[in-house]
Formats: structure tokens, C-alpha cells, sequence
């Protein structure tokens, strides 16, 4: 079970990070174009953005990346 965990987790992360980079994109530009962004900062930034998927539980995780897995499958059957 908890690698099954794992997985849900992994993949939660990874649709948190597609949705935010998509609906933060702009801002993401601007922060990445600014004079003192340099070094580490994109790590600093991704570290941050990845601290949002705590504030779901992971029953939450896992409700949202079943719909998000379903959505995706159901899409690709159309096409």
C-alpha cells in the first residue's frame, strides 16, 4: 500500500506543478526574467510550488489524480 502511496503522491505532485506553472505562467515569466533571479533561485522556486501539494491530504491527492487520470483517458478514447 504505501508505494501505491507513493505513486499517487509522485503524481499529485506532478499535475500540481503542470496546473500552477499554466495558471501562474505569467508571473512565472516575469520572476524568471528578473534581474536578480540567478543561481539557485529556480530550485528556491520549485521547492516553494511543490510545498503547495501539502495542504491536501492524500485521499484528496488521490481523489484528484484518479478525476485527472480519468479526464485524460476518457479525452484520448475521443481522439
Amino acid at each position: 500500500m504505501a508505494g501505491k502511496d507513493q505513486n499517487t503522491a509522485a503524481d499529485f505532485t506532478s499535475y500540481y506543478l503542470q496546473q500552477s506553472t499554466k495558471e501562474f505562467a505569467e508571473d512565472l515569466d516575469k520572476i524568471r526574467s528578473a534581474g536578480d533571479f540567478k543561481g539557485d533561485a529556480l530550485n528556491v522556486l520549485i521547492k516553494s510550488l511543490q510545498q503547495g501539494t501539502s495542504m491536501f491530504s492524500a485521499a484528496d491527492q488521490k481523489r484528484i489524480v484518479d478525476d485527472a487520470t480519468g479526464r485524460w483517458c476518457w479525452q484520448r478514447q475521443r481522439q
